[in-house]
């Protein structure tokens, strides 16, 4: 280059047609290679990284379907579990309220059974009072009397019959008069 500068300085617009042709040649080599080995490994490299991230896509909304079927699913085991706990709750409750009901009954039954057995003893031990205190009562009144009198009164059999007489009528009096008001 310096020589065609120095013969008339056309040289710099004009460059050496061998150098063109080096160039050219170099440059031809350099585009053949690049299309015949490195584009076609770039290519497959491009295609296989778009197939890897369609594949993921494709991956990740199939698992995401089957996620979705998969929480629908429990969703509807859990209805159902929820169904089946208040059935049932709804069912221990009703047994629950038919054994609470057949122990108030059977208490109901137990306390009035054991009410009248105290009523029957009370009323049992009340004869058994009333006999005993006639038998006391009557005894001591002919007794007093007796001494009173100085003397022994009739038989047995007479002051019994008098002392039931006396008692019945105090008995009677009293019935009135609680009657009465």
């Amino acid at each position: 280059m310096i020589l065609a500068a120095e013969e008339g300085g056309t040289g710099i617009l004009f460059p050496i047609w061998q150098e063109m042709l080096i160039g050219a040649i170099a440059f031809g080599l350099l585009c053949f290679v690049l299309i015949k080995f490195v584009f076609p490994r770039m290519e497959k490299t491009f295609e296989a990284r778009v197939d890897a991230i369609e594949g993921g896509i494709e991956r990740a909304e199939r698992a995401q379907e089957e996620a979705n079927q998969t929480l629908e699913e429990y969703r509807r085991k859990l209805a159902t579990a929820q169904e089946e706990a208040a059935a049932i709750r709804d069912e221990a409750r009703a047994t629950a309220e038919a054994s609470k009901e057949e122990i108030l009954v059977s208490a109901r039954e137990e306390a009035n059974r054991i009410i009248a057995a105290g009523h029957a003893q009370a009323e049992a031990s009340r004869q058994q009072l009333i006999r005993e205190l006639r038998s006391e009562v009557g005894h001591l009144a002919v007794d007093l009397a007796g001494k009173i009198i100085g003397q022994r009164l009739a038989g047995d059999a007479d002051t019994t019959a008098t002392v039931d007489r006396f008692l019945a009528e105090i008995v009677d009096e009293t019935a009135e008069t609680s009657g009465a008001r």
